[in-house]
């Protein structure tokens, strides 16, 4: 079950009841070496650093101007990476080789590639912006010059009508009126300007009202729709926009204009009134536009083939940048010695990882042509190691569902051994039924059959979850499908799989669905619930109280495991007052009440006896020494009930008093010998890791009594409330059971009733859906919940402390795993 790691296969067998014995080591690295002695411990992974330089600041530290360097260079080949996404382009996914250039030619690389792109990406903008403003401007063109060609045909036509009439019409005023246009002052004729340009569209209502408003009406404005949508030079996106010309007369109108038109965002363009000029521009314009597209797309050619270079080493330059910034980050955790031009680390590792270790050293010092090798020693300390246990891709996701709750102490009882087995077991318990254990099966092997597919990409945060607990919900849907057989339920209907049913009907009228009529037959149905249970009244009494019992049984059994891993901690840690003082009267308290209660379930289901099981429990507190009458299952059950009772009521003073005043007297006992000769590295952590903080200065007894009174009470009410919270295991199974029996009778077999195909095929995909959404995931994620929390509280808060801190060693395995 060992996890191989880099070079690790010399690792000893992995065990998940205790985690790794640690060591603390203090190396001693000559400077010319450091470097390459902290890249193949990176490799290593097995060496967990300590910060000695936590007073200093980042930027006081020796190697602040190389993280530097690194940062910076990790911005760029972000910015290559930005690039790269927006043209449009994939980055190369597969195995990295090693990186062959070092940092100092990697640095000057990216410089050269990173101007080159800069001044590509800038000309291509220029050029692109060039592009689009001629865009616009041949709208404008053809826009406007439609509005000068019809207004010019308008005005021929008037001309001629004016002339027509004016020949048909003799009148005295006639030469008058001649002859004052003929002597008007050619310095008093209006001279109208223009302006053009584009305008977008959803503000053209309005820029037309201001300039309205603001020129009161004296001017002249002409909109035309563009259909297409246009690049607009200065934002780069499509807009809506319409052409516009606006006549105006006198310089502070046109000022106005031009304000407006700057606060709506019109683009202003040129535009000549003469006809034979407008062509002549437009032809201009339209070989420009050629050249240009030209010019941009051989720019863009250009940089496709620069970003593809880039993308097919980028992941070799982002795993150096990445790895050196790594090992500088670790260098700076180093103490610096200017004097003796040696780097001291200190860290935690593996007690495992000895020889590894100093392998890695003797082979830094080689590689590095260093005259002095590096010094590896273990340090003694009284400090609480981290807790390091070594999972592969079945375990670890047990594990993290036990350190979702707490980190173990150091070298404490592992919940994650037994959670492997009794979390899919207590899931399985609320979701028996094996068709849906099926689905939930054949989902997850499709998600393992594409493991290493999904492993090297991406995924959502909803996917990369249920990714991640593949093997969780592997183990969960093979306990449901036990489960389910046990129930006997298949999406809700019985079968007969292990034998025909014990029960036969008595004669032929016995056809309605009811046991009365039935006889047994024959032998006891071997395995799981009769399936001639199903369909009858009796069912929902009988299996009420089949699964309430069973849950009962089932949450005593996992609290005594509990209690007895305390005991096992106790014991491993060599704390005889907690097994004397805690576990003894805590299994006396549990077992002399519910443990008891769990007895009379399984005598009851062996003898067949209908005694009163809720009777019993209550009178044997309220009336210890009355008559049982039919509610006796064994000889002398009184006086057992008594006893029980009474041992039950002295544990509770046994778990309160004894356990501080015994503390206290160790604690005087050993008092003034705080500096006894410390025992081997292992032995000394394992005792030094089990003592409370009052182990170290002054001893509070009151807050050492009020600790264990809160301890003892809230054990008391716990092993009550406890026993109780497994009940969900019922109240869930019978939920899941009813929804799964509502679908199929109300909607499956509704549909069919009707005789009709189409409602048929409704009922069918109603049916589907409804399994799908609300019972294998609703239901699932349901169940998911309610059994860690059996986990998390009834379970584990019986000797679990979870007050220790993982081991995060220094590994480059990790670099993936960890954002920018």
């Amino acid at each position: 079950m060992a996890e191989r790691r880099g070079g690790g296969g010399c690792c000893p067998p992995m065990d998940l009841m205790r985690s790794e014995p640690m060591q603390l080591v203090q190396l001693i690295i000559p400077a010319e070496s450091a470097h390459l002695t902290v890249d193949y411990l990176g490799e290593l992974g097995l060496v967990q650093f300590k910060d000695l330089n936590a007073e200093k600041s980042p930027f006081q530290r020796t190697y602040a101007t190389q993280i530097r360097r690194c940062g910076e260079m990790a911005r760029k080949l972000r910015f290559f990476r930005d690039q790269i996404s927006r043209a449009g382009l994939s980055l190369p996914t597969g195995s990295v080789s090693e990186a062959v250039l070092n940092l100092d030619d990697l640095e000057i690389k990216l410089g050269e590639l990173e101007a080159e792109l800069v001044e590509i990406n800038a000309n291509s903008e220029k050029l692109q912006r060039s592009y689009n403003e001629l865009v616009e401007y041949k709208l404008v063109l053809q826009k406007a010059g439609e509005f000068f060609q019809s207004a010019q045909r308008s005005a021929e036509a008037q001309q001629r009508e004016y002339a027509s009439s004016q020949s048909a019409e003799e009148s005295l005023e006639t030469p008058l009126l001649a002859d004052q246009e003929t002597v008007t002052d050619p310095s008093k004729q209006v001279k109208l300007g223009s302006i053009s340009g584009l305008v977008p569209r959803e503000k053209s209502m309005a820029f037309e009202r201001i300039i309205f408003r603001a020129t009161r009406g004296n001017v002249f404005l002409r909109q035309a729709v563009v259909e297409e949508l246009v690049t607009d030079p200065l934002s780069g996106e499509k807009v809506e926009k319409n052409v516009f010309v606006v006549f105006f007369s006198g310089e502070r109108a046109k000022n106005k204009i031009l304000k407006i038109c700057e606060a709506f965002g019109a683009n202003r363009y040129p535009f000549n009134e003469d006809l034979s000029k407008q062509a002549q521009a437009i032809t201009e314009v339209s070989g420009r536009l050629l050249e240009l597209k030209t010019t941009i797309d051989a720019g863009l050619v250009h940089r496709g083939n620069l970003l593809q270079s880039i993308g097919e080493q980028f992941e070799q330059w982002n795993l150096l940048v990445r790895r050196e910034k790594s090992i500088y980050h670790t260098l700076n955790m180093l103490s610096f010695d200017v004097t003796k031009k040696c780097l001291v680390a200190e860290g935690w590792s593996p007690i495992f990882a000895t020889k590894q270790i100093q392998d890695a050293l003797q082979r830094a010092t080689y590689d590095s042509n260093s005259q002095v090798g590096a010094i590896f020693w273990v340090l003694h300390t009284r400090e609480a190691p981290p807790t390091y246990f070594r999972t592969n891709k079945v375990t670890s996701a047990f594990q993290e569902i036990v350190d979702a709750y707490g980190v173990a102490k150091y070298q404490e009882a592992n919940p994650g051994v037994f959670t492997i087995v009794t979390f899919p077991f207590l899931f399985a318990v609320m979701f028996g039924d094996w068709g849906h254990g099926i689905c939930l099966l054949v989902t997850t092997l499709f998600l393992i059959i594409r493991e290493r597919k999904y492993s090297s990409e991406k995924l959502g945060d909803i996917m990369e979850m249920t990714f991640g607990g593949r093997y969780v919900i592997l183990l969960m849907s093979l306990f449901s499908i036990y489960t389910g057989l046990i129930y006997n339920e298949f999406f809700s209907l019985p079968f007969e799989l292990f034998g025909r049913s014990a029960y036969a009907c008595r004669d032929a009228s016995c056809s309605e669905a009811t046991t009365v009529g039935l006889i047994k037959a024959r032998d006891t149905y071997p395995f799981g619930v009769d399936p001639a249970w199903h369909g009858t009244r009796s069912e929902l009494p009988f299996l009420n109280s089949l699964k309430m019992k069973m849950s009962i049984l089932i949450g005593v059994a996992q609290m005594n495991l509990g209690i007895i891993l305390s005991f096992c901690n106790a014991l491993f840690f060599r704390n005889s007052i907690n097994v004397w003082c805690q576990f003894v009267p805590e299994m006396i308290f549990l077992n002399g009440l519910f443990g008891y209660l769990s007895i009379l379930i399984i005598i009851k289901w062996w003898t067949g006896s209908q005694a009163d099981l809720y009777h019993v429990m209550i009178y044997m507190f309220l009336g210890p020494t009355d008559d049982l009458g039919e509610n006796q299952l064994f000889p002398g059950q009184k006086t057992t009930q008594i006893v029980l009772v009474l041992l039950a009521l002295i544990s509770v003073p046994w778990m309160l008093i004894p356990k501080p005043f015994l503390l206290k007297l160790e604690h005087d006992r050993h008092h003034g010998h705080s500096y006894a000769p410390l025992q081997d590295t292992e032995e000394s952590l394992l005792v030094e890791t089990n003592q409370d903080s009052h182990g170290h200065g002054e001893f509070e007894f009151s807050e050492i009594f009020v600790h264990q009174l809160i301890h003892t009470i809230e054990f008391v009410l716990g092993a009550v409330s406890n026993t109780a919270s497994y009940l969900r295991l019922w109240a869930l199974s019978l939920a899941h059971s009813e929804l799964s029996s509502v679908f199929y009778e109300k909607v499956l077999l509704l549909a069919w009733g009707f005789n009709n195909v189409i409602i048929l095929i409704v009922g069918i995909i109603v049916f589907i859906f409804a399994t799908v959404g609300v019972l294998l995931v609703m239901e699932t994620l349901s169940a998911f919940l309610h059994a860690l929390r059996l986990h998390w509280v009834e379970f584990q808060n019986k000797f679990y402390e979870g007050d220790g801190y993982k081991f995060h060693p220094f590994s480059f395995a990790l670099l993936n795993d960890e954002e920018d």
